[in-house]
């Protein structure tokens, strides 16, 4: 499987003006460190159990929490990348399974599968980021006994390329700038070089023998539409661009892009959906007694612009424990 998870956005703008200057990629990957604030922000409102967070965020005791918005966003978003990843667990049956992950950042997704039920499953975990956002990663497992502990034997622990590289028998962290086959997610990216990349996992894993091949991307669209194009001016008021979110108006057009790559299934799902749809009733209640929430109509608008989508591409005669299906399997109401 392979993923490409980008931020959800906020307004706050902690960037340095000078570097952003100097530097065009520097929105691009400060935009890791507002989504790894949101997590925090989210966790410590009670929405999401993430105890390694805390320790990829300098000075986290300091931050201060975000909006109700940004904390259900994140939820839904965390939430909806899990239940496909566990669902993808289930569907892979006794097979192992490998991760690759893009635009990674602060994700800490590799050390609550390992410490968790599906570890055994769970043959290599490999991120992909910039190297400024690979070198802050590497320093924080290095210094944090708990990240670095699920690493295994420090003996089989690598790092390398002036600290911007980690490679350990199940997790591996490296540098890459995926527009030369420095965006590391698929909205930052053009159109071209995104599907390059995508092109290039289905033409790798299409061979004889070769197992089942899962793709997910979470990201902004429909962003021609008005409250759309407030979201885009937001950005650029930040120096960021969306290049690759240009040719994706709607839900369909973000599956679509699956299937003329060469996947045999897709489908694509707003956050908006998710949380009407695909959250219990009874997390729903939980989740409306942890902050008042007064901008609903404002909540609706943001989450109808961020999707999850996903591709699944099955060999003709791999042999599994489940259906041919995958993603979410049934609508809770």
């Amino acid at each position: 499987m392979f993923n490409f998870d980008s931020s959800f956005l906020n307004n706050n703008n902690n960037n340095d003006n000078d570097n952003r200057n100097t530097d065009p990629d520097a929105p691009i990957r400060a935009t890791d460190n507002d989504a790894a604030i949101a997590r925090l922000s989210a966790v410590k409102k009670g929405y999401l159990s993430d105890p390694y967070i805390v320790t990829l965020i300098p000075r986290a005791h300091l931050q201060q929490p975000r909006p109700p918005l940004i904390n259900i966003g994140t939820y839904l978003r965390a939430r909806g990348i899990d239940d496909l990843l566990d669902n993808w667990f289930s569907f892979s049956g006794e097979h192992k399974v490998q991760i690759v992950s893009f635009g990674a950042g602060s994700d800490t997704r590799f050390w609550r599968l390992i410490n968790g039920p599906r570890a055994t499953q769970l043959q290599r975990y490999i991120e992909f980021d910039f190297a400024e956002n690979t070198s802050r990663k590497v320093m924080s497992i290095r210094k944090g006994k708990v990240l670095s502990a699920a690493l295994g034997n420090g003996d089989a622990v690598f790092v390398g390329g002036g600290g911007t590289t980690l490679r350990s028998p199940v997790y591996n962290l490296f540098p890459v700038d995926l527009r030369s086959p420095p965006a590391c997610v698929l909205a930052y990216m053009s159109p071209s070089a995104s599907s390059a990349l995508i092109r290039w996992f289905v033409d790798y894993f299409t061979v004889p023998g070769g197992g089942p091949l899962a793709g997910v991307v979470y990201e902004m669209f429909k962003l021609d539409d008005a409250f759309g194009r407030v979201m885009l001016n937001n950005l650029r008021s930040r120096n960021v661009s969306l290049p690759g979110a240009e040719p994706f108006p709607s839900l369909a057009s973000l599956s679509r892009r699956f299937l003329s790559l060469g996947f045999t299934t897709a489908e694509a799902l707003t956050l908006r959906e998710i949380r009407r749809k695909y959250i219990e009733p009874q997390e729903l209640q939980r989740l409306s007694q942890l902050e008042l929430l007064d901008e609903v109509e404002e909540l609706e608008l943001v989450l109808d612009h961020y999707a999850i989508s996903w591709g699944l591409k099955v060999p003709q005669n791999w042999l599994h424990n489940g259906s041919d299906a995958w993603g979410w399997f049934r609508k809770t109401r």
